[in-house]
């Protein structure tokens, strides 16, 4: 019995020791980043692509037009952890596509001129951060010579707060940096900290191990090795010591912080040239209910200098449009309710009450008693932090919710929408009057926040499973999204202490119908060098677009003293009379099936079916028309208690355009702007001819006559070779021109 006992004994410790070898990732390889396998493009071929830009702009009338760039400034490869959980078999996942297969996507597949990586910081290791700057470098160093780059790769990465209520939830934010040497770059990567201790799994220590070692093991076909192998990596650098300068830190640990305001003091204690964007500000997936911008309309949260540009549309939607409806209403004292449906919008705190008073009915309980479990429901839907509402309902369906949450009359909205995290609510903003009025003056692009190393992915409405993040949603159902509660027929109040994965949190297969091929990024550049696609980001002389290669110009024609010099999008100036602007606008080309002979030529088949999906940016001769361009006009507040609504003018002017394959102009003043006396923004909107885009119409809805989304036919649970197709109008925005009001004399 007692050699037994300690046979018996043995075999638990040998057992133990497997398993903590497999959550320690001991039975798996590291992932690397990797080098694009291609060369650079013939130079004839970026010389015709400039031709092309060249061409349209002097049809326009436009004399000795700068080059127009398109690039994608919001990347992601599988060494950010997201990225890396849905390559994995167990979420569907094609495999892992580290940082050399971005650039080769950029240079072949979207035919982007400008790019940059953005992993997420806080799973960016001494050896991935090392490894992720060789890989941009070599990027960079096949690409041609430095004044015309086929192609210019930015290195960055992504810091990305998540507060659990309004009052300490910041967002996104992507940090691109300018230069590639040693001396230029900080030697690791800044992730934001957690604002409060939330219990998980992924805090370490011996008992995380052998948790992760018994999730490897019981799912080895699923990746759960590879998973384990992953995170025993990413949690090994310890946080760095306070109080020490950022140059005399060990270089093996986490420098967090959990501010913008801490953010901008690292970067300024580095002293490297940085852009800082913020990004996906209403994407409500982990955006708190009720967060809104004012709270970083502060000198220490915002730092003009730094964060000059903000994303307003990404593949995961629109981020642009205020509307003025509250998701969940916040009283003086912080206290939370939950404001009633409207024509236009219903709060998910309500639909919450009706689930539950429709179960407790099915269960057959009174009406009375339903009622009131309907509006506890409600409230606490609405008290609910950590973004985590629809938990307390238990278990429930995409269906479940109807349209619940969503902008019913945006563009493309982020799912779950959070309107005073827009760009428009954020331009709005406004605190004291000249000469030093405090604002956010930012300029416009789009990116694609693509999680599979696919820069630029909008080129094409194609490849819905491989170019969106609609694969978020699978991860339901496996290891990594826990396990569902069942359905309840009476709401429970959500526990903060509770352990549960994100993915159970934040409506994920719900918000996986809202993901889109991505938007795309342009500037108006003196030239291709890497100093002047920056410059250019610098003086916000850039657009966004939904996807499409669009060229757009906005210039103020009459600036004080300018002798007939314009003033491009992005431009401050003050000035008494009514500013004249004009528009030049012209529509994308429409795309050829497959790919272009210089990438079959420089990729594998097999390569190229991979990244590509068998579809490049393939642009035709033929141009889609421009229907009209749309003119916003936003004044800012003087002060916190103007209401933001009657700050913002969208559409303030709507012009109709030719159906003109070379283009639409536009020219229009605002007449009102001296007797109005007040400081005022205008950005405008080119606007392409409908046309089939992916997740347009993400939840496919039958309304009732009241208005109400009784059916749904969701993007999430289609087939993979469904694209989930309906039509759009696709768009480009410019960056604002901001004018000051200068009273005469």
């Amino acid at each position: 019995m007692k050699r037994l006992g300690f046979a018996l004994a043995a075999l638990v410790l040998l057992a133990l020791a497997i398993v903590w070898a497999a959550g320690r990732g001991l039975f798996a390889p590291a992932q690397h980043a990797g080098k694009a396998e291609g060369p650079a493009l013939d130079p004839g071929v970026v010389r015709a692509r400039a031709e092309r830009v060249r061409s349209a702009a002097e049809d326009l009338g436009i004399a000795r037009p700068k080059q127009v760039l398109f690039g994608d400034l919001h990347v992601h490869t599988t060494f950010s952890a997201d990225a890396f959980q849905m390559s994995m078999p167990m979420a569907g996942g094609e495999g892992a596509h580290p940082v050399g297969d971005a650039c080769d996507f950029a240079r072949y597949c979207a035919g982007l001129d400008f790019w940059s990586i953005n992993d997420h910081a806080e799973t960016l290791t001494p050896r991935r951060w090392s490894e992720t700057v060789e890989s941009i470098r070599h990027c960079n160093a096949v690409a041609g010579p430095g004044d015309a780059p086929d192609v210019v790769a930015y290195l960055g990465w992504e810091w990305t707060q998540i507060g659990s209520t309004p009052a300490n939830h910041y967002g996104h934010k992507n940090v691109i940096l300018r230069d590639l040497d040693d001396d230029a770059i900080p030697a690791r990567p800044i992730p934001a900290a957690p604002p409060d201790e939330v219990p998980s799994i992924l805090s370490g220590g011996a008992g995380g191990t052998l948790l992760f070692g018994l999730l490897a093991l019981s799912d080895i076909e699923g990746g759960g090795l590879d998973l384990a192998r992953y995170f025993d990596e990413t949690l090994e650098p310890q946080p760095c010591p306070s109080g020490v300068p950022v140059r005399e830190l060990p270089l093996d640990c986490r420098e967090q912080v959990a501010t913008p305001r801490e953010l901008f003091e690292k970067l300024d204690e580095w002293g490297h040239a940085s852009i800082v964007i913020p990004h996906g500000t209403t994407w409500g997936m982990y955006t708190p209910p009720g967060s809104a911008w004012d709270k970083q309309l502060t000198p220490e949260q915002h730092d003009p200098q730094r964060q000059r540009l903000v994303e307003v549309f990404s593949g995961h939607g629109n981020s642009e449009e205020f509307r003025d409806w509250r998701e969940v209403e916040i009283a003086a004292d912080g206290s939370r309710s939950c404001p009633e449906p409207s024509a236009e919008f219903l709060p998910a705190c309500w639909r919450a009450g009706e689930i539950i008073e429709t179960r407790c009915l099915a269960a057959g309980e009174d009406a009375a008693e339903c009622a009131q479990r309907a509006a506890q429901a409600r409230q606490l839907h609405a008290d609910a932090d950590r973004n985590a509402g629809a938990t307390v309902v238990g278990r429930s369906e995409p269906a479940d919710w109807q349209d619940a949450g969503q902008c019913r009359d945006c563009f493309q909205p982020a799912f779950n929408y959070r309107p005073r995290s827009s760009v428009q609510y954020m331009l709005a903003l406004g605190r004291g009057e000249a000469p030093n009025p405090l604002r956010f003056r930012f300029g416009f692009i789009a990116s694609s926040d693509n999680h599979s190393a696919r820069p630029g992915t909008g080129y094409k409405e194609v490849a819905r499973s491989a170019f969106t993040e609609s694969r978020f949603g699978r991860f339901v159902g496996t290891p990594l999204g826990g396990r569902q509660p069942e359905p309840f027929s009476e709401a429970r109040a959500f526990d903060p202490g509770t352990v549960a994965p994100v993915f159970q949190l934040w409506e994920t297969e719900r918000g996986a119908s809202f993901f889109l091929n991505g938007g795309m990024a342009a500037v108006h550049a003196e030239g291709r060098s890497r100093e002047a696609i920056w410059d250019a980001l610098q003086r916000r002389e850039v657009y966004g677009t939904s996807g499409p290669h669009m060229l757009l110009w906005f210039d103020l024609l009459n600036p004080p003293g300018s002798r007939g010099t314009r003033l491009p999008m992005g431009s401050e100036v003050a000035m008494p009379a009514a500013p004249i602007f004009q528009v030049r606008a012209v529509g994308s080309f429409e795309q050829q099936p497959g790919c272009p002979d210089f990438a079959t030529q420089a990729l594998t088949p097999e390569r190229l079916a991979r990244l590509c999906r068998g579809e490049c940016h393939h642009p035709s001769d033929q141009r889609r028309l421009v229907t009209r361009i749309e003119v916003v006009r936003i004044q800012p507040q003087r002060s916190a208690d103007e209401p933001i609504a009657a700050r913002i003018e969208d559409p303030w002017r709507v012009f109709a355009c030719e159906p003109d394959p070379a283009g639409c102009v536009v020219t229009f003043s605002d007449e009102s702007f001296a007797e109005a006396g007040r400081d005022s923004a205008y950005y405008v909107r080119a606007i392409e001819a409908p046309s089939p885009a992916v997740g347009a119409d993400p939840l496919g809805c039958e309304r009732d006559e009241t208005g109400r989304c009784v059916r749904m036919q969701p993007c999430f649970g289609r087939p993979e070779d469904d694209d989930c197709l309906a039509p759009t109008e696709e768009r480009a925005w410019s960056s604002p021109i901001y004018v000051d009001f200068q009273r005469a004399g």
